[in-house]
């Protein structure tokens, strides 16, 4: 919670210090087309304040869906004078658009003016965060203002990080000490003090939490690859920033994007891998496909429903708590499909195949897929997505939890009706499938996309038209 109001505050703290260069901008606009200073301050009335406002508005939001808000700290100045260079000139474009096609916004000057509001807006807002960046390179060369890290490993490679760290201020990390992995002391060739070990991976969650950890770098042995899995799964945490030190093979497998310290490269692996603009994308079609889905299937959701009702005895709509994003339970909605005494005696459990339990409609809804559909209604309150992990129930995901390297990780983006793991496998009869369907999860949330996305519905559309349902 607390990395979380400091990430906050910065980006709180810069898209403030954006607005008023926005003001200031507008108003050094109109003073290039002014001839004195007296003309300037009458042309300031009620509506160029609502105008320059209104624009500055504008700008913060197309800042922020094109992600320049979403990596603040210490950032390389070339890095970001790109990133603000193609937001201002894709808000630019948009704002042109606007002008000429709807007339939406009326602020009196024709197209060529249009070059010049462009290049005032584009330097003010780059010369502010050129000198915001310096100012912060400075005082993190004066050890000021750095991220509170600690480096999992105890071994000669995070020695040497540790070093290198320490050397280099401006990577910004300053470093609190080591995290044991494997329980044993560090060996004394290597150089690091017992009393700079500060604690275990088995208690990570305690330290982050107690010593305001904002990075993690991840320092083990290549011989203790085995490690790193367990590594990973110890340290979710979407709020602190992790990094790996890889060997030789990890960087030739070509699978991971690696930055660049002190010559040394680190893979970084990013808990937020989908732009701003997609997410806002991603959660306004769901609402679109989940309205007009329940809009034209009402009838046949009727009809549905009647023949729930004559199959057999219980409710049409069958309710069960799942787990949602980052953990939250959540009530999911299911047309019934099995009887309503079905795991009465044997407690949770996975369906089978030729299920006794499942009920004749039950049958052809599951093949059909039709039972999700009630699932729209989760959707539209924003507990689901259209795509995603499926939701599991509280019960699996504590057992998951402790049998499935990685498995929490499914909890960092909403559930969806269907997914990559839908498509690609069938329905869990076994540890073993889940297993294997966790693998389809994982990577469809570190390669989570709107094209992904489609690609998902796709395949989906196709299993419903085949019948392959389970």
């Amino acid at each position: 919670m607390v990395n979380k109001l400091k990430i906050y505050r910065e980006v709180i703290f810069t898209s403030l210090l954006d607005f008023l260069i926005l003001l200031a901008s507008w108003f050094v606009f109109h003073s290039y087309f002014s001839t004195d200073l007296n003309m300037l301050l009458k042309a300031v009335d009620l509506h160029f304040v609502k105008a320059g406002v209104f624009l500055s508005t504008y700008w913060i939001v197309v800042f922020i869906l094109t992600g320049v808000y979403k990596r603040l700290y210490l950032i390389s100045r070339l890095d970001e004078f790109v990133a603000v260079t193609k937001s201002t000139v894709i808000g630019s474009l948009f704002l042109f658009f606007i002008i000429h096609i709807g007339d939406a916004i009326d602020i009196g000057y024709n197209n060529e003016l249009m070059a010049y509001y462009w290049i005032t807006t584009f330097g003010m807002v780059a010369l502010n965060r050129f000198l915001i960046r310096t100012i912060q390179r400075f005082y993190a060369q004066q050890g000021k203002g750095l991220h509170r890290t600690v480096i999992i490993g105890t071994g000669p490679t995070a020695k040497t990080a540790y070093q290198d760290l320490n050397r280099n201020k401006t990577l910004g990390m300053e470093v609190l000490g080591y995290i044991q992995v494997n329980g044993k002391m560090p060996h004394p060739d290597t150089g690091i003090l017992s009393e700079e070990v500060i604690g275990h991976l088995d208690n990570i969650g305690e330290l982050i939490e107690e010593k305001e950890i904002q990075d993690i770098l991840v320092a083990i042995e290549p011989e203790r690859r085995k490690d790193l899995v367990e590594v990973i799964s110890k340290v979710d945490y979407p709020e602190v920033s992790l990094k790996l030190l890889p060997d030789f093979y990890q960087l030739v497998s070509g699978l991971n994007k690696t930055n660049q310290i002190f010559g040394m490269p680190i893979i970084e692996i990013s808990p937020e891998p989908m732009p701003l603009w997609e997410k806002f994308a991603k959660r306004l079609i769901d609402i679109v496909i989940a309205i007009v889905v329940l809009a034209l299937s009402l009838p046949f959701l009727l009809f549905i429903a009647l023949l729930i009702k004559i199959d057999s005895k219980g409710s049409v709509i069958y309710k069960q708590k799942r787990v949602g994003r980052n953990g939250r339970k959540f009530t999911i909605y299911k047309f019934r499909t099995m009887k309503v005494d079905a795991e009465d005696e044997s407690g949770p459990t996975w369906a089978i195949k030729d299920d006794p339990r499942i009920t004749k409609v039950g049958y052809w809804l599951r093949k059909l897929r039709l039972d999700e559909i009630p699932q729209m209604l989760n959707v539209l309150k924003g507990d689901m997505s259209i795509v995603g992990p499926r939701p599991e129930r509280p019960h699996f995901v504590d057992q998951f939890s402790k049998q499935i390297p990685l498995y929490t990780r499914r909890l960092r983006v909403r559930p969806g009706i269907t997914g990559w793991a839908q498509v690609k496998w069938k329905y869990d009869s076994s540890l073993d499938d889940v297993k294997e369907k966790t693998k389809y999860d994982l990577y469809y949330i570190e390669n989570i996309s709107l094209k992904l996305d489609a690609k998902i519905l796709i395949n989906t559309f196709i299993t419903m038209i085949k019948g392959k349902g389970h």
